[in-house]
């Protein structure tokens, strides 16, 4: 399994909306990727900091959905709420429950 983690910085009082757009758009154009598995979004309010996880069966479940356009069309739907930009991180999980 592979884990995609996106780190963002937010615009003061904006972390309710990002969090709205995920949970209403992006979640479920997750679900239609092939090998999804799941996501996490966790968030520092008193830093106005954003970290998604998403997790996907395979490398190349993960990889597609960058080299689609997905991966994209789904952070530009917050990206005007972000302060600069986003970063992005790759992990294959070692250890699952």
């Amino acid at each position: 399994m592979y884990a995609r983690v996106t780190i963002a910085q937010v615009q003061p009082g904006k972390l309710d909306e990002g969090l709205q757009i995920v949970r209403d758009s992006v979640i479920p154009a997750a679900k239609q990727q092939p090998g999804f598995k799941g996501a996490w979004e966790l968030v520092d309010r008193s830093n106005n900091k954003a970290l998604a996880i998403t997790m996907w069966e395979t490398e190349a479940d993960l990889k597609a959905g960058e080299t689609s356009g997905y991966y994209q069309e789904q952070m530009a739907k917050v990206s005007s709420l972000l302060v600069g930009s986003f970063v992005r991180e790759i992990y294959e999980v070692a250890i699952e429950p």
